[in-house]
């Protein structure tokens, strides 16, 4: 069945009025076009985490290994060049990126991370006659963005493999401005076949886009879709150094098109300037041959370490092939997460459409090892939930009751 809202649903629509009370009191600007970023969905949907030796923080989709050393050796060498715009290193950042994709400076654009061009990307691509076309369960902060220029959000599910549905987002949205491609996807962490993706853009509404958002790309061996980009296709892709390279906090990204539409997203966006720090820390880490699969390995040890672990124990998850995983906890995922906050371990938030679900961040060996022994002391308490478990419509039609 397919989601067609002008307006997120229930829990959205409570989430997305939470935050914008928190945002108000962090800019006058908050109310129209805030960036609505993955920390910012997290804690709007859940307990505050502490930033505490003693705590777990596996509910944002962060790399807990932080920045290689050589991007930390190159922040530290250019803290003294603090005081100075870094254009110049920008430049080399991008050049840098074209010559390791075989793409041309001219089509890549760098950015604080790659919220900032889906936001702007949303703002140019779609309006109240274009809409927005995205999966569901999904990543939101383009549907706020959407939501935000007045532009009908379209949200389809997955397929029964958790792929985007791209036959079912085409029907359902013949005045698409913007089909929004996640892959690997951000809750599920499965992949969506490359063909697929060309299936949409070939089948498209002509003049819409379609932008593939390939954050977790570097945690698993499937094809980017910078091939589509080189081909001079209706696509934008984003890619970002928050995830596989630890940079959450230090915010870097690429938005890649050709100059045409990439001019429509820099032109929504205005000036746009980065941090001397992330900027180093960036190049060095492109320039690390062995950042990326090492990385790749080291969570793809850890995730299967821990899927064998709930296997074992009868739990029920999506297998996935990024650094965040769905469990299924068979009662209501927001009375699971503040039972586990309570045990110093701060998971992922819930989809409506999936409310026993919860997201769970591939940490360390010794984080998921907590994770497990919370995990099992939560689900195995007979006082740390209020209500039984239940069929899954009923827990959806209460947790929407809870959360509205």
């Amino acid at each position: 069945m397919t989601h067609q809202d002008s307006s997120p649903d229930p829990q959205s629509r409570s989430t997305l009025a939470f935050s914008r009370r928190a945002f108000l009191h962090f800019s006058a600007a908050a109310g129209a076009y805030s960036l609505i970023t993955e920390p910012m969905l997290a804690a709007a949907a859940g307990a505050h985490r502490p930033v505490t030796p003693d705590a777990v923080m596996i509910d944002s989709n962060e790399n807990p290994l932080g920045p290689c050393q050589a991007a930390r050796e190159a922040i530290s060498a250019i803290i003294p060049q603090g005081g100075r715009y870094c254009d110049p290193l920008t430049k080399e950042l991008i050049h840098t990126f074209a010559d390791m994709e075989g793409l041309k400076p001219e089509w890549i654009r760098a950015f604080a991370g790659s919220t900032p061009p889906l936001h702007f990307g949303v703002m140019a691509f779609t309006s109240p006659q274009k809409s927005y076309v995205t999966a569901d369960p999904g990543f939101e902060g383009g549907m706020f963005a959407a939501a935000a220029g007045k532009a009908r959000v379209v949200k389809v599910p997955l397929t029964k493999t958790y792929a985007h549905d791209v036959r079912a987002m085409l029907a359902a949205g013949p005045d698409a401005g913007l089909f929004y491609i996640c892959t690997p996807n951000n809750p599920t962490g499965t992949l969506t076949p490359h063909a697929d993706v060309e299936y949409l853009v070939e089948n498209k509404p002509a003049g819409s886009v379609v932008m593939v958002d390939e954050a977790y790309i570097h945690f698993c061996d499937a094809p980017s879709t910078l091939d589509l980009v080189k081909a001079g296709r209706d696509v934008v892709v984003l890619r970002t150094f928050s995830k596989t390279y630890g940079m959450a906090g230090l915010r870097c990204g690429f938005v890649v098109a050709r100059p045409d539409l990439l001019e429509k997203v820099t032109d929504a966006a205005g000036w746009n300037f980065l941090p001397i720090t992330a900027v180093v820390a960036a190049i060095a880490s492109l320039k690390d041959p062995n950042l990326v699969p090492e990385r790749r390995r080291i969570n793809a040890a850890i995730r299967q370490q821990t899927f064998e672990w709930l296997d074992h124990n009868g739990y029920s998850y999506i297998p996935s092939e990024s650094n965040c995983f769905l469990l299924d906890t068979k009662r209501l995922g927001k009375q699971v997460i503040d039972a586990m906050a309570q045990q110093k371990v701060f998971i992922g938030r819930i989809w409506p459409v999936m409310p026993t679900y919860v997201r769970i961040t591939v940490g360390t060996h010794d984080e998921m090892s907590q994770f497990q022994a919370a995990f099992q002391k939560v689900m195995r308490s007979p006082t740390a939930f209020s209500l039984s478990p239940a069929r899954p419509a009923a827990i959806r039609r209460r947790s929407e009751m809870l959360l509205a």
